[in-house]
């Protein structure tokens, strides 16, 4: 008997999940090893236990969006292939998933057929696409578009703002990050506090995800 292969299924829209895992269903090589609502969620899980060959990915949810998740576990677990799972198909997106990493990506009302081949396409080495992404994506080649940055000063961050974010970065907790910048815990947490606000995130992952799209960090 082979060993099947591991899937997890990230989408905040518990319909969409059980209708993706349906189509799944069919295919006797697949095992869904667990599903996720959210990035944060999923890199949670992944943390815990990251035996997984495939990560299908939904782009627009809540607290960890799939491109911030697809590069945060693109730097942990680079073995893990991605294919983006979304209805969503405009250029920035597309431009966004390749630049955070992922291996394919697909359109939510793919074939149970196209979905399976292009699981095993990726696994193998290929890019899976929806053949309306892939002509997409060979005009964003020709054509790269160019996403605003930001920096620092934008967001109002200080130095010690960024040494911060730099400590969290590294998976630090409060009580070390104190330790190493010389500070007490509660001015850590305080200037964490700050940083979320100028950001506009509402957690660590978010921050530290943010800072490194915008070059902060």
């Amino acid at each position: 008997m082979s060993l099947k292969i591991k899937i997890a299924l990230v989408d905040d829209n518990v319909f969409l999940q059980k209708a993706i895992a349906e189509k799944l269903s069919f295919y006797d090589d697949i095992e869904i090893k667990f599903k996720a609502h959210d990035g944060e969620n999923l890199i949670e899980k992944l943390d815990k236990n990251h035996i997984v060959d495939l990560i299908l990915m939904d782009i627009e949810m809540p607290v960890v969006n799939g491109i911030q998740a697809t590069q945060i576990i693109k730097d942990k677990y680079p073995q893990i292939k991605i294919i983006m799972l979304t209805v969503f198909d405009n250029d920035e997106n597309i431009f966004k998933a390749i630049q955070a990493g992922s291996d394919g990506y697909l359109l939510k009302d793919v074939s149970s057929v196209e979905l399976h081949q292009g699981i095993l396409d990726t696994l193998k080495g290929g890019a899976a696409m929806t053949p309306s992404i892939a002509m997409k994506t060979l005009k964003l080649l020709r054509n790269p578009i160019v996403l605003e940055t930001t920096n620092s000063e934008d967001f109002k961050l200080t130095e010690r703002e960024i040494e911060v974010l730099e400590q969290l970065s590294k998976g630090l907790n409060y009580n070390k990050i104190a330790e190493n910048l010389f500070l007490a815990p509660k001015t850590v947490r305080k200037h964490i506090e700050n940083i979320y606000i100028k950001l506009q995130v509402h957690n660590k992952l978010q921050a530290v995800q943010k800072a490194k799209d915008n070059r902060l960090i």
